[in-house]
């Protein structure tokens, strides 16, 4: 062998060096939020939801107005009941009040009231399917292990729950414990408790018949260690996707209730009541009803472009 073929052949591993050793070590959380960040519409929503948590976290510095304020009571003058907006960069005479979306039919800034409306339903959405994911994830866990009589019994209460129009049911629940956003919120939770109990009892059903769970149970691992070390953790994945999609669906029924009177009660600046409160001048003042319209509109696609994108990335089915 030459001298110049040996100079040009690969110089072998250092003794000692383990080039596994070096590599990248594998993490399941990375590996998911890759699959998450190839999916567009999950991209799409996590920048839309992004956008709506930094407004909430952020509102009292972005909104110019206490959002339950009159301007009347600011002294401003020269304003009136369902003011159109007034932006001065965009050709509103200076002599007029700024107002970036105009004023309610209280007189109050609709922008500061819009603003302060991100940090109540982004609340509402996340600790009412919060509480109901963990109450019907408990219902549908337990269902699903045990099954027999304990199923039947958990189920059928359940599908007396789902056999009310959601709605219809909200309503009755708070016309029962009374008017206000916190039992809009236990309302909205109530009605949705079963259908976090079925996606659960399903995904244990699925999983309890694995090959590693009829392994740890010949292990003779406890029936509820092998639920919450071995079944739980791999059934959380259709709880997840469907959470995501509900918390939309919990803000707009929240939003419903308070339309209809049963919601946030005034002076509160929740979305719903908004629309509720100046319907009457949705032809005189629209601009009333479109802002806070859309930033529902927003919210609520936001959390199902993500919920969408979630169920892409996290189904190995879908996820190629």
């Amino acid at each position: 062998m030459t001298a110049a073929r040996v100079a040009t052949m690969p110089a072998g591993p250092e003794p000692g060096h383990d080039p596994l050793a070096t590599a990248r070590p594998a993490s399941l959380w990375r590996d998911t939020l890759g699959n998450v960040l190839r999916q567009r519409s999950a991209v799409v929503g996590l920048t839309i939801l992004t956008t709506l948590i930094l407004v909430a976290v952020f509102a009292p510095f972005i909104a110019p107005f206490d959002p339950i304020v009159s301007m009347l009571d600011l002294g401003e003058q020269g304003i009136r009941r369902g003011m159109p907006p007034c932006i001065h960069l965009l050709g509103c005479p200076v002599t007029e009040p700024q107002h970036l979306m105009g004023l309610d039919s209280n007189l109050r800034d609709e922008f500061s009231r819009v603003v302060f409306g991100a940090q109540i339903s982004l609340r509402i959405g996340f600790l009412t399917v919060g509480g109901a994911i963990i109450v019907g994830s408990t219902i549908g866990a337990i269902a699903g292990f045990l099954g027999g009589a304990v199923d039947n019994i958990l189920m059928r209460i359940m599908d007396v729950v789902l056999s009310f129009p959601s709605l219809i049911l909200a309503i009755a629940i708070v016309t029962v414990l009374g008017t206000g956003i916190t039992n809009a919120q236990l309302a909205i939770g109530i009605v949705s408790i079963p259908i976090y109990a079925r996606v659960m009892r399903a995904s244990v059903l699925a999983t309890r018949e694995n090959d590693y769970v009829t392994a740890s149970r010949a292990l003779g691992e406890s029936s509820l260690g092998i639920l919450s070390r071995r079944i739980l953790p791999n059934a959380l994945t259709p709880l997840i996707v469907q959470g995501t999609l509900g918390i939309g669906g919990a803000i707009l029924e929240v939003a419903a209730l308070s339309f209809v009177g049963v919601g946030a009660e005034p002076p509160l600046a929740e979305w719903g009541a908004m629309i509720a409160s100046d319907r009457n001048l949705f032809f005189s003042a629209p601009h009333l009803i479109f802002f806070p319209g859309f930033a529902i509109t927003l919210c609520v696609l936001g959390f199902n472009l993500l919920g969408d994108g979630l169920r892409d990335a996290l189904d190995p089915r879908l996820n190629r």
